[in-house]
């Protein structure tokens, strides 16, 4: 029996192996998680660390509670005015997109496999959903953007398509428990499972709003226990009523991230240190449970089963999940290369371990093959990608500023960050001829690498961000004021 210290020795250890590898992807250009899961392939039993692990029930349910507080994350960043944009388009690919992807691989799965063809739908199903944290982690290493509203489309793509890869893989081990059962009562279920996880989801984050901002807690720390019991009180609920519990904590996060609390921003903080916590703890423990000499056997058929996905399977989804879209055609093709595999695949290959299904070892280790596969082509090509297809933009270093604004409830007002690009008709004006709303105030200058306090006569300078506390109303005028390049074309 390892002693308690030796377990924390090494979990501590392996931690410290986790930053130490998020480091370095960032430098090489490789999403994080493969490093992550290599790290704890090395130090499983037949790894050099040698640690004994096969407890999928327990990866399982470390790895559900880790994308429970991930997707919850993912909510608090994502920018609702802006998801509202796509919501229609990232439905139709969080829905119909990952039906088609799991039909499509998962009938080339049983044909490769000779399997039967439910039996090849599972596999589909498991590897149906999208990771765009990988994506997006890739792209800011390397410095660069997507244009328009693609990025806001993956991100609400992936943070939504998770709840129908899990209904289609639950659904899948129930059919195969009980042949006799009918397939179409499933998707009532489903309908169910959704409406209930979208309401849900909406009420705890409407009640969590509530409830941080009547609390007036002495203890700034408490208010991160709030939303992290939100989280799990969240998930729980909405599962015990018959909801899909992961769209519900993506929702309520979201919703959050709309509204308005004390101590906002220190949360958001809080929150993106737990998630990378997560990703890294389910990671190595799903490392853990792989056994790299099994990888071996499966390897052909898992390269081949990436390859489908990747370059038939996904392309077939995205166009016809956006046929009647007004998406371009260049767009559609970065969103087909986008359709990078990660956690949620991994975590879904564990369920046919507790469901007692017969081929659940080869499942698992086909899927990690191919999520691998995924992350080494994909991840590693996307910025080439986006600069082909001309789709890609410079990324503004974020800026660490020297204060903070903590809003008071229903303030109505934000403090915002304004980048002033090369074309903005503001440059070389003072910052009183702008024609800003009376409402805003422009607190500090971040121009290279120094601060500058403004005054009424400061001019503005290429390449300048601006902090700008206004009214929530007025921030479209504000950013009109500085961004707008010279005679802006009248809205048609």
């Amino acid at each position: 029996m390892v002693a308690t210290e030796q377990t924390l020795l090494i979990a501590g250890v392996l931690l410290i192996f986790g930053i130490l590898a998020s480091r370095l992807s960032s430098r090489l250009g490789v999403p994080a998680l493969l490093f992550f899961l290599l790290i704890g392939m090395f130090a499983g039993s037949e790894g050099i660390g040698g640690i004994p692990f096969d407890d999928s029930r327990l990866a399982e349910t470390i790895g559900v509670i880790a994308l429970a507080f991930i997707l919850f994350s993912g909510g608090l960043e994502t920018d609702a005015g802006s998801i509202r944009r796509v919501a229609r388009q990232g439905i139709s690919l969080a829905t119909l997109g990952v039906f088609l992807t799991a039909l499509l691989t998962g009938l080339f799965s049983s044909w490769v496999l000779g399997l039967p063809v439910l039996d090849g739908f599972l596999l589909g199903a498991i590897i149906s959903s999208t990771d765009a944290a990988a994506v997006f982690a890739v792209l800011r290493s390397q410095r660069i953007g997507l244009k328009g509203d693609t990025r806001y489309l993956l991100e609400f793509e992936s943070g939504s398509n998770d709840p129908m890869a899990v209904f289609l893989t639950v659904a899948t081990l129930a059919l195969l428990a009980n042949p006799d059962s009918s397939p179409l009562s499933q998707f009532g279920a489903f309908a169910v499972q959704m409406v209930l996880g979208a309401a849900c989801g909406y009420g705890i984050g409407r009640v969590a709003i509530a409830f941080l901002n009547w609390l007036h807690l002495e203890a700034e720390g408490l208010y991160a226990v709030v939303t992290i019991a939100s989280v799990l009180i969240g998930f729980s609920i909405t599962s015990l009523v018959g909801g899909n519990g992961f769209l519900a904590v993506y929702v309520a996060g979201i919703t959050l991230s709309a509204g308005d609390f004390i101590h906002k921003r220190s949360l958001l903080r809080f929150h993106d240190g737990l998630a990378w916590l997560m990703q890294i703890v389910m990671f190595l423990v799903l490392g853990l449970l792989v056994f790299p000499s099994k990888l071996i056997t499966v390897a052909v058929p898992g390269l081949l089963i990436a390859a489908f996905l990747m370059l038939v399977a996904r392309p077939i989804a995205v166009f016809l999940g956006l046929a009647f879209s007004k998406i371009g055609l260049r767009q559609k093709l970065l969103v087909s290369w986008v359709g990078l595999r990660g956690a949620v695949p991994i975590v879904l290959a564990t369920f046919p371990y507790q469901a007692g299904y017969a081929n659940a070892d080869t499942v698992f280790h086909i899927i990690f093959f191919a999520v691998i596969t995924s992350v080494l082509l994909q991840g590693t090509t996307i910025a080439p990608v986006a600069r082909w297809l001309k789709l890609d933009v410079p990324l503004l270093k974020k800026r660490h500023y020297p204060i903070e604004y903590v809003p008071a409830p229903r303030s109505g007002s934000d403090l915002v960050e304004v980048s002033v690009p090369d074309s903005a008709h503001s440059i070389g004006k003072r910052i009183m001829d702008l024609a800003l709303p009376e409402s805003a105030l422009v607190v500090l200058i971040g121009r290279g690498d120094e601060f500058v306090a403004p005054r009424g006569g400061t001019e503005i300078e290429k390449g300048d961000q601006l902090l700008v506390l206004a009214r929530k109303e007025d921030l479209g005028r504000v950013h009109t004021a500085i961004a707008a390049p010279p005679n802006p074309k009248p809205p048609t």
